[in-house]
């Protein structure tokens, strides 16, 4: 068994030899920017400060609760700094992340202060606690799409007219 197997790795380790540099080139390419490891560095870095450099130029982000989508890297970098700046003074605590491949799955919560318009309702000044999960896929090193499924129902009610102080 341990035979075949040596065999097996000297066959697989003869057939890379015989690709072409071009070939090869890629292999790394997709090796350092499609491993499960530099999904984590690129996604951990991203929700540092959501700066869009980790987004690429034809991204989509789509807000599964609205279906809304928005897309390139300039409006999402607007829109994600519009929510965490602007209709909130807030941040996402991370509680958990997969990393595989070129995926990564994000469960957080928004925390924060709600000091800006969101959804029609004026600043409130009330504390903001948001369950929030995002599905990321990476392409070439760079978040290509996320589906976000932010707890909307759990916002409104938190500044909504019948929300408490």
């Amino acid at each position: 068994m341990l035979t075949r197997i040596i065999a097996a790795a000297g066959v697989a380790f003869i057939a890379a030899a015989a690709t072409p540099s071009s070939a090869l080139a890629q292999a790394k390419l997709a090796g350092s920017n499609g491993s499960s490891e530099h999904t984590r560095q690129v996604l951990e870095a991203y929700w540092k400060n959501h700066d869009a450099k980790y987004v690429a130029e034809d991204a989509v982000f789509v807000m599964l609760p609205t279906g809304e989508e928005i897309r390139g890297r300039e409006a999402i970098g607007k829109h994600i700094d519009a929510f965490y700046h602007g209709s909130l003074t807030a941040h996402a605590e991370v509680v958990d992340a997969i990393f595989s491949g070129t995926r990564g799955l994000l469960e957080a919560v928004v925390v924060g202060k709600h000091t800006g318009s969101f959804a029609g309702i004026p600043a409130t000044g009330r504390d903001v606690k948001v369950p929030l999960a995002v599905s990321y896929d990476l392409e070439k090193g760079l978040i290509k799409r996320a589906r976000i499924y932010l707890m909307v129902n759990v916002l409104l009610s938190q500044i909504g007219p019948s929300a408490t102080k």
